[in-house]
């Protein structure tokens, strides 16, 4: 999808180039990660896939085209550009904000405003609450929201992203990841993804590409890079715990398992207690019609009478799916528990992680 072969970009009276001999290939729905410190090539390499800044030597293609023969409005008009600042227009309402590459391509008015809503509901932002809004009103993370949304407007199939979340606090931060990431599973883009954050990089990118002063050191998947660093550079770059950093490249999705006792919430004691009273484990957990977790029937409760919804316990935390299982561990720890159930974004049930399989998943090899 993106290829970079021998790029180079020399500016007039430097010491050394800022991007020196650089290959690249970005596979169809990847999200390849430029990471390394300040100065090492990342955000030019970044503008010259979309001709904002031109190579010195070698070529460029994106979806088979080579970008030097591409008109350049046109070609960024078929790219996704988000950026830390974000660049909202504050004079325009968010809906048009978003609405603005779709415009200049003449969209009709009817499909515009479906694509603008649909978009606002997948950053979740309410079309009505806060389309009319400026971006003045909203938080640093809902503008962020409204950033991505924006690049995707005219539904691009490649999208560049220059510390996309850096403005951002931490907290809100790492739940745009994660919603990105999910976000991701589900629009399959083919994404460059620039950030001086090795953290961030190993938990975003399918490959990640260390640069530094210009060269490429290492280009590997996540797994790779923490196994196989291929110099100390990489070594000290990735840092220690390296362990504990795989935990950051597997989902809650991938571990969980899917042997659990589910009640309805209806069901009589008398009922639950005759066909689970020897099962091992203390807990019942209980969903509704819908299979939505609701909570826990304690098995020391087998004893009373009438429906299970009357003695409903509240889980103290869950995760989804999409969840990293070094976030599934704090929210464990931060629970006294050694177990945690794993939800979909509508709260339906599917699965549990127990503590084990999280201290398995972190020793693994490949």
């Amino acid at each position: 999808m993106i290829v970079l072969e021998n790029v180079s970009k020399i500016y007039p009276n430097a010491d050394s180039p800022a991007v020196d001999n650089l290959s690249l290939h970005v596979g169809e729905g990847e999200t390849c990660v430029l990471v390394g410190p300040s100065g090492c090539g990342k955000t030019t390499t970044m503008k010259m896939i979309n001709r904002l800044i031109l190579p010195t030597e070698g070529t460029i293609h994106v979806n088979g085209e080579d970008i030097s023969t591409v008109n350049p409005i046109e070609l960024r008009r078929n790219i996704g550009y988000v950026i830390q600042e974000i660049g909202l227009f504050p004079h325009m309402t968010i809906f048009d904000n978003i609405a603005t590459v779709p415009k200049e391509l003449k969209w009709p008015k009817d499909k515009i405003e479906k694509r603008v809503n649909e978009l606002m509901e997948l950053m979740g932002l309410d079309p009505k609450v806060h389309g009319k809004r400026r971006p003045s009103d909203l938080s640093g993370g809902q503008r962020q929201r409204v950033g991505v949304a924006r690049a995707m407007a005219a539904d691009p199939p490649v999208m560049l992203m220059d510390e996309p979340f850096g403005a951002v606090d931490p907290i809100t931060r790492g739940r745009l990841q994660d919603e990105f990431l999910n976000m991701q599973q589900q629009i399959k883009k083919t994404i460059v993804f620039v950030t001086h954050d090795i953290d961030e990089a190993l938990k975003m990118g399918t490959k990640i590409a260390v640069l530094r002063a210009g060269q490429l050191v290492q280009y590997a998947t996540p797994d790779e890079l923490l196994s196989k660093p291929a110099d100390d550079f990489v070594e000290d770059l990735v840092g220690g715990d390296s362990t504990l950093k795989r935990l950051n490249l597997i989902t809650a999705e991938e571990v969980m398992g899917q042997t659990l006792i589910t009640v309805g919430e209806d069901a009589s004691i008398s009922e639950v207690r005759e066909k689970y009273g020897d099962s091992p484990g203390s807990r019942i957990y209980v969903v509704d019609h819908k299979n939505r977790l609701l909570g826990y029937f304690p098995k020391v409760d087998l004893d009373k009478d009438g429906k299970v919804k009357s003695y409903i316990q509240p889980l103290k935390n869950t995760v989804t799916t999409y969840t990293r299982l070094s976030e599934a561990l704090s929210e464990l720890l931060s629970a006294g528990e050694t177990t945690i159930c794993v939800v979909d974004e509508n709260d339906i049930l599917k699965g549990v992680i127990h503590l084990q399989d999280i201290v398995d998943a972190a020793g693994k090899k490949d």
